[in-house]
């Protein structure tokens, strides 16, 4: 009985340690395909990935108006799109929160903020939280770099190494794996830890 008893709990925790990492492994990985979506941007126009015909590949940023990393993160981001839209990886912004839930980040909200900042990239609403639930996206910022050859993600993960202060920096992950693609190379560092606020969902 005791042997029996050792083994249903062994059971147990195997199940639930299996559950686990299947929960948390929901989105796309490395060298998944990801799959092209359509969302409006700040200019009411409505984006997608296949619009952009001259691209090499995209740097995609989850982020928002509301969450102090994000905003933290706002010049170094006009800095990515600067130095890499002309070279074929542009900036694609989304954010992903429900405004119901995170007050601040309604489509209206966004265009205000766009143009206090002068964004020079798409930012794009992901109404219905439909598309960042495919990345597996969890923070605002959280990157994700696709190679537009084959559709293929090459690094997820932070900006580089300093969620809040730029002078801090010491490791530019984005710039790092961008150059990389960019000369023929294989991407060192695919994946990092993204550090932010979570992504607000309405509970309601």
């Amino acid at each position: 009985m005791k042997t029996m008893k050792i083994v249903l709990l062994i059971a147990v925790v195997t199940f639930s340690a299996v559950s686990f990492t299947l929960k948390t492994e929901k989105g796309y990985r490395i060298g998944d395909i990801i799959e092209d979506f359509t969302l409006k941007n700040i200019d009411d126009t409505m984006v997608s990935l296949s619009d952009y015909k001259e691209a090499k590949g995209f740097i995609i940023i989850f982020t928002c108006n509301m969450c102090p990393y994000s905003v933290a993160n706002e010049d170094r981001i006009l800095a990515l799109d600067a130095k890499y839209k002309s070279k074929g990886y542009p900036i694609i912004a989304i954010n992903p929160n429900d405004p119901k839930a995170s007050k601040g980040d309604s489509f209206d909200d966004m265009k205000v903020r766009a143009a206090e900042k002068g964004f020079t990239f798409p930012y794009l609403f992901d109404a219905g939280q439909k598309v960042y639930p495919k990345f597996g996206a969890s923070k605002t910022p959280h990157v994700y770099i696709v190679n537009k050859k084959n559709m293929k993600v090459e690094y997820i993960g932070a900006i580089d190494n300093s969620s809040r202060n730029p002078d801090a920096v010491t490791e530019k992950y984005v710039e790092n794996a961008v150059d990389s693609l960019l000369t023929g190379d294989k991407v060192e560092k695919t994946e990092t830890r993204a550090i932010g606020c979570s992504i607000k969902v309405d509970r309601n």
